[in-house]
């Protein structure tokens, strides 16, 4: 269990590893312990900023859409990473949040490693937000669980880590109402496709073959639309690479951390 070790800008984080700093943002149907099977892949080789976003763990809520959401985290990375531009990794929520703060923020990363993202949900999509924001509001969270879990999981894999998905499932009922349909909300009127073309730095749009909250089609779009965009595909994975396919992960996030320009942890002249 990552217990959080650190505060920061109103950002709670666990601390951990050694290295060129990466800043990991978990996904909305889960939290940071979604992320843990990185740990033991990577702290030898990288120092681990795992934070909860506003409104999970020890983070406090922000009230605004994702450029609210967007400031708040470059504020933590500057706190957290003062002499650095680290990678921002990001799963699902995450990863749009992250998309969104190097936008916003073009000198702050030095590259994105999106599992789960895009530009914009199809109206499918968008409809998919809706309707789990309406059914929460008017019976609570755990009337949606068992579709939440569904987003996450395939049912061949649910049924062969029960445990998993049961913590899963109790993280995502931990979940602030009003946070997740705040969030909902944001991805249910997302476009970033005009922005992500002006984006300053090389992205890594990787999805699990089997996802369907953000099917594959997503990331593709979005490597195509970003000048240094690259997209990769992971077998037999779904909606959670870091807690379906670690090691493949990990795999890839090194090798995109090599070819970046000085690395992962290049300093920054700070503008601030």
């Amino acid at each position: 269990m990552l217990t959080a070790n650190s505060q920061a800008c109103g950002l709670s984080a666990y601390v951990t590893g050694a290295g060129p700093s990466i800043v990991f943002l978990h996904s909305l149907l889960s939290d940071r312990g979604s992320l843990e099977p990185l740990v033991p892949l990577l702290a030898r080789d990288f120092r681990l900023v795992i934070l909860d976003l506003p409104g999970f763990g020890g983070s406090p809520a922000v009230t605004g859409g994702l450029d609210v959401m967007a400031d708040r985290i470059a504020e933590g990375i500057r706190a957290y990473c003062p002499d650095e531009a680290p990678l921002l990794f990001g799963n699902g929520y995450g990863s749009f949040v992250a998309l969104a703060t190097a936008l916003r923020h073009p000198d702050l990363a030095s590259g994105l490693f999106l599992a789960g993202c895009g530009a914009a949900f199809t109206e499918q999509g968008r409809g998919a937000f809706r309707f789990m924001a309406g059914k929460a509001a008017e019976g609570g969270l755990e009337t949606i669980a068992d579709a939440a879990m569904r987003r996450l999981f395939t049912p061949e894999m649910a049924e062969q880590v029960q445990d998993v998905v049961a913590e899963r499932r109790r993280s995502f009922l931990a979940t602030d109402p009003a946070v997740f349909a705040q969030a909902c909300g944001t991805l249910a009127t997302l476009d970033l496709r005009d922005a992500v073309r002006g984006l300053a730095v090389p992205v890594f749009a990787c999805v699990g073959e089997l996802d369907e909250a953000t099917p594959p089609a997503m990331a593709e779009e979005l490597a195509r639309l970003a000048p240094q965009g690259t997209y990769h595909v992971i077998a037999d994975c779904a909606h959670v690479p870091p807690l379906q396919a670690p090691d493949k992960v990990a795999e890839e996030l090194r090798a995109f951390t090599a070819g970046l320009p000085g690395r992962a942890g290049a300093e920054r002249a700070l503008t601030n």
